[in-house]
């Protein structure tokens, strides 16, 4: 268990660094949100790119390892739904946001980095198919969930449904990490080789992407903190770390998932609360604090949760 600590340790020493270097003023947050903007916008896409060009995809088939994913994700976000609203007594936008910051994982901040540097090359395969699908279902779910929400609080008509879907799919073709999968499975395809110099310089920009991207989370960590709504914070924060990657791990055994492929799915699940949370929250006008609460505890309890789930799979 020790060696498995040390192992994952670096990942959150990372986080706590970028951390420090805002919290005690030595660089100052603009420079967090730049490196993050370089993180998402050049270093992951390239890094996408690389992985799905080369990748050789032994294992057939996509969906058992969609369909274990997501089936965590399912059950996760109805939990965190129904606690907010019943057990809590939150109206159903407050539901949405505690379903999508009970099931909505940092994939390319931190679940990136982890299952590199804890499973390897047929990990990052694993989760690269993974990111493939996982922003566009996330997002529409969370926009159309919170837009039915909204019309029923309000008592206003609402987007229609293919207006609404028009607009996500105008921002995920923009995506960065949707063209730097979409350009590497065309790589693919083509069974184009990458060589010479355009190799090293992807496999540059690919290497900066693990370390950067886990120090501009931990700059951005310093706007949110503990903001409110504890209490519910509490138990998004059980589901995101233990229930979601629960229930992926045993969907992995049900589906006959290799061992690579479960560790990858499994650690990624396990990894605390993203952004994107933050980024609904902020889009609604609701449930800031609960966000912000949310992916402040699942982070700072993160590197315990993850350990014990990469000693249970390793």
């Amino acid at each position: 268990m020790s060696d498995i600590f040390l192992n994952v340790l670096p990942i959150f020493v990372l986080i706590l660094t970028g951390w420090l270097v805002v919290r005690l003023g030595y660089l100052k947050p603009a420079v967090g949100d730049a490196l993050g903007d370089f993180v998402f916008r050049v270093a992951v896409p390239v890094l996408l790119f690389r992985t799905i060009a080369e990748a050789d995809f032994k294992e057939g088939s996509p969906w058992p390892l969609w369909v274990a994913y997501f089936s965590g994700v399912a059950v996760t976000w109805t939990v965190g739904h129904l606690a907010a609203t019943f057990a809590f007594g939150r109206d159903a936008r407050m539901g949405v946001l505690a379903g999508v910051s009970s099931a909505f994982a940092n994939t390319v901040f931190i679940g990136l980095p982890l299952v590199s540097r804890v499973v390897g090359e047929d990990g990052v395969v694993a989760l690269s198919i993974l990111l493939s699908v996982h922003l566009p279902v996330m997002m529409i779910a969370g926009t159309v969930l919170m837009e039915r929400a909204e019309r029923k609080a309000s008592g206003r008509p609402g987007q229609s449904p293919l207006r609404l879907l028009a607009g996500v799919a105008r921002n995920l073709v923009r995506n960065p990490l949707v063209i730097g999968l979409a350009f590497g499975a065309l790589f693919h395809l083509l069974d184009q080789p990458l060589g010479g110099s355009a190799k090293a310089v992807v496999d540059q920009l690919a290497a900066t992407a693990a370390p950067a991207a886990l120090v501009s989370i931990g700059m951005a960590l310093d706007k949110y903190g503990l903001a409110g709504n504890t209490g519910l914070a509490a138990v998004t924060s059980t589901l995101k770390l233990l229930v979601l990657p629960g229930v992926v791990f045993g969907a992995c055994h049900l589906l006959g998932l290799n061992d690579s492929w479960t560790a990858a799915l499994v650690l990624t699940s396990s990894v605390p609360t993203g952004v994107n949370a933050w980024l609904i929250a902020n889009h609604f006008d609701v449930g800031h604090a609960l966000a912000s609460s949310t992916i402040t505890l699942t982070t700072a309890l993160g590197v315990l949760s993850v350990s014990a789930w990469a000693y249970l799979l390793m």
